[in-house]
């Protein structure tokens, strides 16, 4: 859950449309995808709440993300705002070309901020059902690409299906993800994923997305509701995004260590 949970393919998904929808291959529909245009600043406050098997609420959270998107490289950190218990535990993730991101977490227990290792990527980021590899996106070429269905519905979107293999199985905790990307804004809508053993282990839905106006004045569709779920433990987790600003600039220092050592934005 790259909560988050974001380079327009709009003019190339225009043109398929105009053409045809059946012509495209399954790297072509995950490149579009991974492609999407994103806005280079986010600030959204966001409601996390973590669900039992029984469907009732066990805890319900709110936090502050800032984003950046620059040079073809994402940056994110979340700030844990309530409840008292995870409050000012922060997190920083920056994506790299050619390597594994850099993710680094403030617990406010310890006082001190650590690294997560690489083999620490398939454990729960803060007691969701996210790991820290879900955190992370992809490159388009780490996997295999097939194409399962050229059209089906789901969700009300008519999406293309797609199976993506990892060509290294040591890169991913996953045996291989199915991908239902829509036709119309190139998103990832529903998306299954699959354990080692092939059974099928979490759902992601992409419950509301929105499109939306920056400050720049540039749309973007914003994925505003996502639902997470284990389907082999029952438990899930739901983001909710309650405010967001996008393309006002939020400065460099907050994507640094020493803004999650304490928690102070300068200039």
């Amino acid at each position: 859950m790259k909560l988050n949970f974001v380079k327009s393919a709009f003019v190339v998904s225009t043109m398929l449309f105009t053409s045809s929808l059946f012509a495209i291959d399954a790297v072509t529909v995950m490149q579009n995808a991974h492609d999407v245009a994103k806005p280079e600043y986010t600030i959204s406050r966001v409601q996390m709440d973590l669900i039992g098997k029984d469907g009732k609420t066990e805890e319900s959270r709110i936090i502050t993300e800032y984003g950046r998107d620059q040079n073809d490289l994402s940056s994110i950190v979340i700030i844990f705002n309530t409840p008292a218990s995870v409050k000012d535990t922060r997190f920083l993730q920056m994506e790299n070309k050619d390597k594994d991101d850099d993710k680094f977490i403030f617990l406010p227990s310890l006082k001190n901020t650590r690294r997560i290792a690489s083999s620490e990527g398939s454990k729960a980021f803060m007691g969701t059902d996210a790991s820290y590899d879900d955190m992370s996106t992809r490159e388009v070429d780490e996997d295999i690409h097939e194409m399962i269905s050229e059209k089906e519905e789901k969700n009300g979107y008519t999406c293309w299906v797609i199976k993506s293999t990892p060509k290294d199985e040591k890169s991913s905790q996953y045996s291989y993800r199915k991908n239902w990307i829509d036709y119309e804004t190139n998103y990832p809508i529903y998306t299954e994923m699959y354990d080692k053993k092939g059974k099928l282990l979490k759902t992601l839905t992409l419950e509301k997305l929105e499109k939306k106006t920056g400050e720049t004045g540039k749309e973007y569709n914003i994925p505003m509701q996502e639902h997470m779920v284990n389907v082999q433990s029952g438990h899930s987790t739901r983001l909710m995004i309650l405010q967001l600003k996008l393309d006002s600039k939020v400065p460099a220092s907050v994507f640094t260590q020493n803004f999650l050592n304490t928690g102070k934005i300068t200039k």
